[in-house]
């Protein structure tokens, strides 16, 4: 029995000896692991779609990683530097994340955009995320459905982050101010507009708030502000993509579209976004138009061979010496990359873009009011103006819209599309028809013909092309970044092509994006801690 008591009392003490040995490695391995936000801080400076997914991939990042960093980088710099670009952060970004986390990581497959944080403009619903148009009128709306665009990007794999600010129901391209947050700013200079309405979404792409962001165009509203933020904005043929769900402004000229950092990035968002959708009949016309994918024209050799027309009539008219100076520029490197440039004059050019607008937003908006909001106290336009907030100039435009519609001049010519209206095919074709008999693959011309105004300056508010052309005709017009005037104001260069040849401006826009890399980020909104 005493040799059994010391063979236990000897097994019980090496027993004990192990445990002291091997006790850091199992309470190492028992403990939690470092939840996504204790990792390494991520560098989202200027990250790109391809950036991510190589990351995903790798296994050096995960998308609750890169929403963690993203929502940080919002909470630091929007509210602090008074940039103002965003309304709402959405609360459910991490539950996506990690149920896409979860889905690559069972199936080893990514979709499109797999785990992309997005950027959504106020005026485009959001199922169960408010949505507001900028107005104080619809503070509380939680939209049903998602518009068509929204959905297929969820689709596709994207993260909705969150939602950013605009000129309230989208009416001035001046700038993005709005009664339900107040005025953006722009990330390169703080004392100036970032243009409007799009206004929230381009400087949050812009400062790195989000990998990419759709904002909406009737006139200006996704090229002015992009061109103001060093970004590419596509105003794509109208027709190609949906508009259900969005707030509209004038739906016979309202597009949304992609604001991004690169051009590939923005053509990987309009791959996932085009098509026909029989909530919005005017994308029947896009139909066998349309290939199965806009990536295959992300050609680096574009500019090769290209004919490139210089619209003068727009490019010389009232221009700041620096926009020409950059202007001349961008087409010297043009020259430089393989294309020729030649001098577009397009005849009756203005008897041709004369009486083209149409007050139609009355119409429009208690349209939407009445199939998305459903509010009793909320259904014409005299309730807006009711319920007030406003600026001068929003207020001062929806007064006008109640007693005006339609032209203001020749009233007894309808307001059609441009399949349908006899003044906007008219315009398209004298257009169209001075690139075809000069043979030219795009037209150009600056953006804005001057930098972006300061901030409640309307007087500075000067040089806007993007006004003239596409919204009535059609036609694609996509800006792209050709440099910065005095102040580290950027600006754009914008190729309007022919409808439906996105292909063209697709490989022109990238080409011409690489050769000169003109994309900077913001100084001020550097990486977390510098």
């Amino acid at each position: 029995m005493p040799q059994r008591i010391c063979l236990i009392q000897f097994l019980q003490v090496c027993s004990f000896l192990i445990l002291l040995v091997l006790a850091p490695q199992f309470f190492a391995q028992s403990q939690p692991k470092p939840s996504a936000k204790q990792s390494v801080p991520v560098d989202l400076l200027e990250i790109t779609i391809s950036d991510i997914h190589r990351a995903y991939r790798a296994g050096s990042l995960t998308g609750e990683q890169l929403v963690n960093a993203y929502v940080e980088r919002i909470k630091t710099y929007d509210q602090s530097t008074k940039l103002n670009s965003i309304i709402i952060i959405n609360p459910d970004a991490i539950t996506t994340a990690r149920a896409l986390d979860a889905e690559f990581k069972k199936t080893g497959k990514m979709r499109p955009l797999h785990g992309i944080p997005v950027i959504v403009k106020d005026n485009y619903n959001t199922k169960g995320l408010q949505t507001t148009g900028g107005s104080i009128a619809l503070k509380g709306f939680l939209p049903t459905e998602d518009a068509y665009q929204v959905k297929k990007l969820r689709e596709a794999g994207a993260i909705i982050l969150a939602k950013s600010n605009m000129a309230e129901w989208a009416f001035t391209p001046m700038h993005s101010q709005s009664s339900i947050l107040g005025e953006t700013l722009n990330p390169y200079n703080l004392a100036y507009v970032p243009a409007g309405s799009s206004g929230g979404t381009a400087a949050a792409v812009a400062a790195n708030f989000g990998v990419v962001g759709l904002g909406s165009d009737t006139g200006n509203s996704i090229r002015g502000p992009s061109s103001h933020n060093a970004l590419v904005g596509l105003r794509t043929s109208l027709g190609l993509v949906s508009r259900y769900g969005i707030i509209p402004l004038y739906s016979r000229n309202d597009v949304g579209g992609p604001m991004c950092r690169t051009v590939e990035d923005a053509v990987r968002l309009l791959d996932a976004t085009y098509g026909y959708d029989s909530n919005d009949p005017i994308t029947k016309n896009s139909q066998g138009k349309v290939p199965k994918t806009y990536t295959q024209f992300l050609r680096k050799e574009g500019l090769k061979g290209a004919r490139i027309g210089v619209m003068r009539q727009l490019s010389d008219k009232n221009v700041h010496p620096e926009i020409k100076q950059l202007f001349d520029k961008a087409l010297a490197d043009m020259a430089r990359a393989g294309a020729e440039i030649i001098d577009v004059v397009i005849p009756d050019f203005d008897s041709l873009r004369a009486n083209q607008s149409c007050a139609e937003f009355r119409a429009d908006i208690e349209n939407y009011l009445q199939t998305f909001v459903k509010r009793d106290t909320l259904k014409t336009l005299e309730d807006i103006i009711r319920i007030g907030g406003y600026s001068d100039i929003v207020r001062d435009r929806l007064t006008y819209q109640q007693t005006h519609s339609g032209r203001a001049r020749h009233p007894e010519i309808p307001c059609g599309d441009p399949f349908t209206d006899p003044l906007r095919i008219a315009y398209r074709k004298g257009v169209e028809a001075e690139m075809n008999r000069l043979k030219v693959d795009a037209l150009v011309y600056p953006t804005w013909n001057y930098p972006p105004a300061l901030v409640g300056d309307a007087k500075g508010y000067k040089g806007d092309n993007s006004q003239l052309v596409a919204p009535a005709t059609g036609q694609p017009a996509f800006t792209v970044p050709m440099g910065y005037t005095t102040g580290d104001l950027p600006a754009g260069i914008q190729f309007l092509g022919r409808i439906f040849d996105e292909p063209t401006l697709i490989r022109l826009t990238y080409a011409y994006e690489q050769a000169t890399h003109h994309r900077m980020p913001p100084k001020r909104f550097g990486a977390i801690g510098q």
